[in-house]
């Protein structure tokens, strides 16, 4: 009974301290629990801004921007990858450290041409503050941090060399001495030419990572935590033919030179789908020297002068009001007209239709155009609406100006402003409109839009493909068109152009000699030009080029400054025996095209045997990887610089290839 006693006494002194623990353990959760509902509620703001937002910061992770192309698939423009390198002395273990730092300051000695010294004073005074993020070096292109990773210390990675790498992307040029300008930017100062036209293409959706706080001024990035990788952007095929705009540029500069020229442009259409093949702006900086900086085809309205007469006299010949036995009498070449004197530069007496524009006469012209039109002017200015001259051209490239065509409505109007506008002032336009005008005729009278962009593509897949966008179907009749067509082949061949007349190549075009600013003291300005199209009989590309600013004393004519531009341009892209063209007109292009074309080798995964892809160009090879069936992650733009699974390795179709790429 004392035994049973003694462990009831037991067993409720247990139960009893059992309880009081229980007790405890609930309330010390309770005020836990209320602790926690506490913080979150009260003070959740303050903690954050005391601590978290105080050591750690949310970073943006830059996109890669597509690729810019020309269209045989040149690189126009390209981003490539840039590695700025961080060390953290303070995860380096002092043996490490020790046993390795001398041959690490031999290697930078070599690497970077400084004395061993230099990098051994830093470093030690940086491993004995402890400092997490010493800056070593900026910019590196892939080779020199491929060649930095695997120096003793820095080839232990991060979590043991204290190797940071900080990844940043740069835009870069391919070909900078043939189209800047045309090529163009998209940055913090602003929008232009292809890279501004198609940024909503190439620009990718930046990503975040994590970084924390290191010192006052300095963060280090958190890999491992909350990163969301950046989607790179989309690749633009451009309409331009790199080799068509290197003989424009070539010409164009040759030109300039000869002539000591203010600038020029160049613009070549592709006739049948108003592709741009080439756009050319070069502007004098100093003797002999031109670049490509400001793009003048679109952005600045001109009075086109002669080039305009073919607009004036395609709409009298579609009227009916003239053909093909029209004839007027221009006299000894001087004609008054509402007290204004209108002259022509040489010729006289009774000219054809054809001889009217053969030679270029501002007389015969505005005689033609005040007898049909000048009491109704608006029908005749009518068909400059319908070709659109009077609209801004909608493309993709920003900066394209207005055209401004003087109407009854203006107040600069009067009875002598209708014969102005005939022979090419009074008329504001870009050579754009121009170009477009000229190739409607060259297509048969059908007008299309001038097109920029070929195809977008993402990951090699073809997103988007351009087609060509008819303006207007059917300009004028095929009478006219014909007519005219016909006019401007006799221009060249017996006419103000017939310099640049050869048996080989039959071409179609007009002069143009407009003078500017005449109305200020000092020299007379001129712009010489010439709009054409060739072959003339089946023609495929029309081109236009101006020329402002020549010395006067070198000459001025279109004939003799801009119409040797475009004889050519056309013998150097069409013609494949030449003959009647100069020698230095076939002489070799001066930029190698060759080093801008990326090589599309074919690759086959055999016997399930991992191929050999280092240095081969991704964008052709991934897809034919993917296409055999496998899954292929990679990251990066340009060259395959890294692979795995290694060459000769066996993979099955379920293995995924993983590439890093690099420009």
């Amino acid at each position: 009974m004392a035994v049973q006693n003694e462990f009831e006494k037991k067993r409720s002194n247990t139960l009893r301290w059992g309880y009081l623990f229980t007790g405890f353990a609930f309330v010390l959760f309770v005020v836990f629990l209320g602790r926690i509902l506490f913080l979150q509620n009260t003070n959740v703001q303050e903690i954050k801004d005391d601590y978290i937002n105080k050591n750690y910061r949310e970073a943006t992770l830059q996109a890669a921007r597509g690729n810019l192309f020309a269209s045989d698939g040149s690189i126009l423009a390209t981003t490539v990858m840039r590695y700025d390198i961080y060390l953290d002395f303070k995860i380096v273990k002092d043996t490490v450290y020790t046993n390795n730092i001398g041959a690490l300051t031999d290697s930078l000695s070599k690497m970077f041409g400084k004395p061993r010294s230099y990098f051994r004073d830093r470093f030690d005074q940086q491993k004995k503050a402890k400092n997490q993020y010493y800056s070593l070096v900026k910019g590196l292109d892939f080779d020199d941090y491929d060649r930095l990773r695997k120096f003793p210390i820095f080839k232990k990675g991060k979590n043991r060399g204290g190797f940071i790498v900080d990844r940043n992307y740069k835009r870069e040029l391919a070909t900078t001495q043939i189209g800047a300008g045309t090529i163009g930017m998209d940055n913090q100062i602003g929008k232009s030419g292809l890279e501004g036209a198609f940024s909503k293409y190439l620009t990718g959706t930046d990503g975040t990572r994590l970084e924390q706080r290191v010192n006052s001024n300095q963060w280090k990035p958190i890999d491992y935590w909350k990163v969301n990788e950046p989607i790179d952007g989309q690749d633009v095929y451009t309409t331009i033919d790199l080799r068509i705009q290197d003989i424009a540029h070539s010409a164009l500069e040759k030109q300039l030179i000869k002539f000591d020229a203010e600038h020029g442009s160049v613009l070549v259409m592709e006739v049948a789908t108003g592709k741009v093949k080439a756009m050319v702006n070069l502007r004098r900086t100093e003797p002999e020297i031109y670049v490509d900086a400001y793009n003048y085809a679109l952005k600045d309205n001109i009075e086109p002068g002669s080039t305009f007469k073919t607009i004036s006299l395609l709409a009298a010949m579609d009227d009916g009001f003239i053909d093909e036995n029209t004839t007027v009498n221009v006299g000894n070449g001087v004609w008054t007209y509402a007290k204004q004197r209108i002259s022509d530069g040489h010729g006289g007496g009774t000219y054809e239709i054809a001889d009217v524009l053969a030679k270029s006469s501002n007389v015969g012209t505005a005689k033609l155009i005040t007898q049909y039109y000048a009491h109704k002017p608006q029908v005749f200015l009518d068909h400059m609406r319908r070709w659109k001259l009077f609209d801004k051209m909608e493309i993709e490239i920003p900066g394209v100006t207005k055209p401004r065509i003087l109407t009854p409505n203006s107040k600069s109007w009067n009875a002598a402003t209708l014969a102005s506008i005939s022979y090419g002032y009074a008329t504001n336009i870009n050579l754009l409109q121009l170009t477009t005008f000229y190739n409607g005729i060259a297509n048969k009278g059908k007008m299309v839009e001038p097109l920029f962009i070929e195809k977008i593509l993402k990951d090699g897949r073809v997103l988007y493909e351009a087609k060509p966008k008819v303006m207007v179907n059917k300009m004028a009749s095929t009478k006219a068109i014909e007519m005219m067509t016909s006019a401007l082949t006799k221009a060249v061949e017996k006419g103000t152009a017939k310099s640049i007349f050869t048996p080989n190549l039959q071409m179609a075009g007009k002069t143009g000699t407009a003078r500017f600013e005449y109305w200020l003291p000092g020299p007379m300005k001129y712009r010489s030009s010439f709009a054409g199209f060739y072959p003339a009989d089946n023609p495929k590309y029309t081109c236009y080029i101006m020329i402002s600013e020549p010395d006067n004393s070198k000459g001025f004519y279109g004939s003799t400054v801009a119409a040797p531009v475009f004889k050519e341009i056309a013998g150097k892209t069409f013609l494949k025996t030449p003959q009647n063209i100069e020698k230095e007109m076939l002489v070799e292009r001066k930029v190698d095209l060759s080093k801008m074309t990326l090589p599309n080798v074919k690759v086959a995964v055999k016997n399930k045997t991992m191929p050999n892809v280092m240095g081969l160009i991704g964008k052709n090879i991934i897809p034919q990887l993917e296409n055999q069936g496998y899954r292929v992650d990679y990251k990066g733009v340009g060259k395959i610089k890294e692979q795995f699974p290694l060459e000769g390795t066996i993979i099955n179709k379920d293995q995924r290839i993983y590439l890093q790429l690099q420009n």
